[in-house]
């Protein structure tokens, strides 16, 4: 029984992330290690940037009003590691019911396992939270990269790559990936605004989790492709 077209442009599009040489995911994960490099570099010896974090610091501790710190504060708290990984389970149990195994095992991988290599990197760094007399949030972990941005990153970024294998329309590729950096960003501005993270730190987090998720592309692609 011959398939459909329907299904058989579904079924090209599923295999083609894992299909063929990821070129885009290695040079997009050798370009955030570099860039990560030196972010964390110049974090870990005060340098330039770290300037540039205390006075954007300052400036937003300044400007805050009610509003935008609800705001702010749900979006950060749909954010949390509880929440991603509620959700994160959520959609890799639907995509298991669609049998989408290879995005079930990219999701969980990317999100769970960045999770981990978050933890790992703040213990490494060991950079204490944005300080101030009047704070909107009091955190006592360390704050370098930003565990928030990270995985939102890895989220929605495996997302993005989802949709942009299954969707064959250009432009609905370009709003997938708008609304994927648009919803990163607005976390990591969160995490700014509300004090407990540096420009540097949200920086940081969103090359981590762009250097992690292309490994996680690049391994698991290459996983998928054995016999």
């Amino acid at each position: 029984m011959s398939r459909s077209p329907h299904l058989n442009a579904r079924l090209s599009n599923e295999r083609s992330v894992g299909s063929h040489p990821p070129f885009v995911f290695i040079a997009l994960g050798i370009a955030a290690v570099v860039f990560f490099i030196l972010v964390a570099r110049n974090v870990a010896t005060a340098g330039v940037l770290t300037l540039l974090d205390a006075r954007l610091s300052v400036w937003l501790h300044d400007h805050n009003s009610p509003g935008l710190t609800t705001f702010f504060l749900l979006v950060s708290n749909l954010h949390s590691n509880l929440s991603s990984a509620l959700v994160t389970a959520a959609i890799a149990a639907y995509f298991w019911t669609k049998n989408l195994r290879y995005w079930v095992l990219t999701l969980v991988v990317s999100v769970f396992g960045g999770m981990f290599l978050n933890v790992g990197l703040k213990i490494v760094f060991a950079r204490a939270r944005p300080h101030f007399d009047n704070p909107i949030l009091i955190l006592h972990t360390y704050s370098f990269p930003s565990g928030h941005t990270m995985l939102a990153t890895v989220f929605y970024g495996t997302l993005c790559v989802f949709a942009w294998a299954r969707l064959r329309d250009w432009k609905l590729r370009v709003v997938m990936l708008m609304l994927a950096m648009v919803m990163i960003a607005l976390v990591g501005f969160s995490r700014m605004y509300l004090g407990v993270h540096y420009l540097t730190d949200v920086c940081g987090a969103i090359l981590e989790g762009v250097a992690w998720l292309a490994l996680c592309f690049v391994v698991l692609g290459a996983l998928r492709r054995e016999p």
